[in-house]
């Protein structure tokens, strides 16, 4: 309990901040953008919302999980955990998870079918060698989350797990080689 080694962690340079920071800003800006234009009263894809039991104040691209694939994706681009592999195969296996465990256990049992949906991701993550700490958080919010997200069903791997995803990949591709000295990413499989 005394830890392995003296000291905190090295500091990181300002310019590593500060990349960081760049990175997190557009992805997230990204997805919580589009999340508000895909939300907007009147549009067709409001429309489609409605048709399967969204309004336009639920968050169908932003979930909290992302805010954690955030940290690692642009503040660690190196480590393991945020490679594209771990970040779109972690979130996807965790909300299908989360979405089977809610179906089978969630409306008699939902603190065992929370329990069953974080452990379950964390050793399908494993074994697939998509281990993305975010993806827990994703499995929870799929049995935790409101009506309307146990209303999507599946979908909710695809839309907004998946998509967001992709969406914050896509950003730290550009963010993370634009930097000397930093690039993402580290292996594809």
């Amino acid at each position: 309990m005394r830890g392995s080694t003296r000291g905190a962690p090295p500091r990181v340079s300002n310019s590593e901040v500060l990349w960081s920071w760049l990175g997190s800003f557009l992805g997230i800006a990204l997805v919580a953008w589009l999340n508000e234009a895909i939300s907007t009263r009147g549009t067709y894809p409001s429309v489609w919302l409605e048709a399967i039991g969204l309004t336009p104040t639920d968050g169908l691209l932003l979930i909290g999980s992302f805010g954690a694939s955030a940290v690692l994706l642009y503040g660690a681009p190196r480590s393991p955990l945020a490679q594209p592999r771990n970040l779109i195969g972690g979130h996807a296996v965790s909300a299908l998870i989360g979405v089977s465990a809610w179906l089978l256990l969630g409306p008699l049992l939902p603190w065992l079918a929370a329990a069953l949906a974080v452990s379950t991701a964390i050793a399908l993550m494993h074994l697939t060698r998509t281990l993305h700490p975010p993806g827990g958080a994703t499995a929870l919010i799929a049995v935790i989350g409101s009506e309307q997200v146990h209303a999507m069903g599946y979908l909710f791997v695809l839309i907004p797990v998946t998509l967001g995803a992709l969406l914050m990949l896509l950003v730290a591709l550009l963010v993370n080689n634009l930097a000397r000295g930093r690039r993402y990413p580290e292996f594809w499989l």
